[in-house]
């Protein structure tokens, strides 16, 4: 349960911001629609009353998958997780040729990609499943939340634990501020240890896999914090690389802040050629990511991360539409699928992806005068049952579309909590793309059993230690 804290009420420390809206939360009667009429995350409970047996249908949510759900042989920590829907059937597809048909429902990037492999990529429609679901404390928190956090220049004041706006209030600007932070803040568990791949398909389809452990501690949801005691700190991610041999020892360490005015992004390396740890204060923003060949720049992970401050944000749309967005997508990291057969010319093979209809918010982001960044503009499309990006476009500085995101979420039912099995990231015009989280052919997938090792296990001088 998130604890009470002291709500900012100074005049002279508001004006601190140099005139930034920190715009008042939602009042306790609207906060009370959370659990009614709104899920505990702020998004339309009702369906759309269309027959989801037709693929445009919503259901209501109900819950999502709920740990009652779930058959004991599937609690295992760390278990690929078995398709919980093996019966459902695709109910169309959507190519290049029958495109324009559902161009309402698509995103620009889909439509994009679709043009660029009018051969092969195509959308696998399946009836919609409304499957994100989160424990009880975090929806207890989000409610909390609700009524407490505010927008800081560069991040979030008085939230803990769970979604910091679940009710998106004020002018569009600060709206299209709060999706993103919510999904900056989303919940992921509290830690979480994985092995896995990521590849840069060339060309041609050949591909050279960098395999890596990875362990985050999420601190903004450890149950024996809170906001005050957070010390300003999202999360602490080390990742190890295990393979190939050439790159086998180096290691990254990230201290996420949640206000990074106050302190940015702390990012450290390790080399284990000359053994040394050298701070990184670079990896953000567009910085190029090594293991993604270029095809990925720092803030692209994730779909969106770090500060939002180099963008002027709006929602293109006031409320949430409809689109056809990657869902439940359980089959791209079954064990029994190869990485030969995921991993084809342009895309990932989409026999193994599945497509629902579910209502996001579109969010816009457009590069404010006198900052730097290799996108001009980008659009988000947000889940709102998770406040997930599902897909994201950028754009270039000449307002051309040139990469297109996609997240294939599922629901980890043991946790529960609705997150990425692979995510993508296309650049058009190299006819190339990256895939992170590729996991079929390792032992097990994220393990979110393990307790948290604490603050101390995330700094310099452990990255040294582990290193050698």
């Amino acid at each position: 349960m998130l604890k009470r804290i002291t709500v900012i009420g100074s005049a002279a420390f508001l004006l601190a911001f140099s005139g930034a809206s920190l715009h008042a939360a939602v009042s306790a009667q609207e906060a009370q629609r959370l659990g009614n009429d709104l899920t505990p995350f702020g998004a339309q409970k009702r369906g759309n009353d269309q027959d989801v047996a037709s693929g445009f249908g919503i259901p209501e949510w109900d819950g999502g998958f709920t740990e009652d759900m779930i058959p004991d042989e599937y609690r295992q920590p760390g278990q690929h997780h078995p398709d919980p829907f093996p019966e459902d059937e695709v109910l169309f597809v959507i190519n290049n040729e029958n495109k324009d048909e559902y161009a309402d429902r698509l995103g620009d990037g889909v439509m994009a990609m679709m043009e660029a492999y009018p051969d092969t990529f195509e959308v696998p429609v399946y009836r919609s499943r409304r499957t994100a679901s989160a424990p009880e404390w975090v929806y207890e928190n989000t409610r909390d939340n609700a009524t407490t956090a505010t927008l800081l220049p560069t991040g979030v004041n008085n939230a803990f634990g769970g979604k910091p706006f679940p009710i998106l209030h004020g002018t569009n600007e600060e709206k299209a501020l709060q999706a993103i932070w919510n999904h900056i803040l989303r919940w992921r568990g509290e830690y979480v240890v994985r092995r896995a791949s990521e590849v840069a398909v060339r060309r041609n389809g050949s591909y050279s896999l960098v395999t890596s452990q990875q362990e985050v501690y999420f601190r903004y949801y450890d149950r024996d914090m809170d906001h005050d005691s957070l010390d300003n700190v999202i999360f602490y991610y080390l990742s190890f690389t295990l393979a190939p041999a050439r790159l086998a020892g180096g290691a990254v360490l990230v201290h996420e802040t949640l206000d990074q005015d106050k302190q940015p992004r702390q990012a450290w390396g390790y080399n284990a050629g000359t053994r040394r740890v050298q701070r990184s204060p670079d990896l953000s923003f567009d910085t190029p990511i090594a293991a993604s060949d270029g095809l990925r720049t720092a803030d692209d992970t994730d779909m969106y991360n770090g500060s939002p401050e180099r963008y002027n944000w709006r929602l293109v749309h006031d409320e949430p539409v409809e689109r056809f967005i990657p869902y439940n997508n359980y089959r791209l990291d079954n064990p029994e699928v190869e990485y030969d057969d995921v991993l084809q010319v342009g895309h990932v093979n989409p026999e193994h992806t599945r497509w629902e209809n579910h209502r996001v918010w579109v969010v816009e982001g457009t590069l404010k005068e006198g900052e730097r960044h290799v996108y001009q503009r980008r659009r988000f499309y947000i889940d709102e049952d998770s406040w997930q990006i599902a897909m994201a476009d950028q754009y270039d500085r000449r307002g051309e579309l040139w990469r297109v995101s996609l997240a294939f979420t599922k629901n980890y039912y043991e946790v529960p909590t609705h997150w990425t099995a692979l995510d993508t990231f296309h650049d058009l015009r190299a006819g190339r793309y990256h895939v992170q989280q590729l996991s079929n052919e390792e032992p097990s997938n994220l393990d979110f059993s393990q307790a948290a090792p604490g603050p101390r296990y995330f700094t310099p001088h452990a990255l040294r230690r582990r290193g050698r």
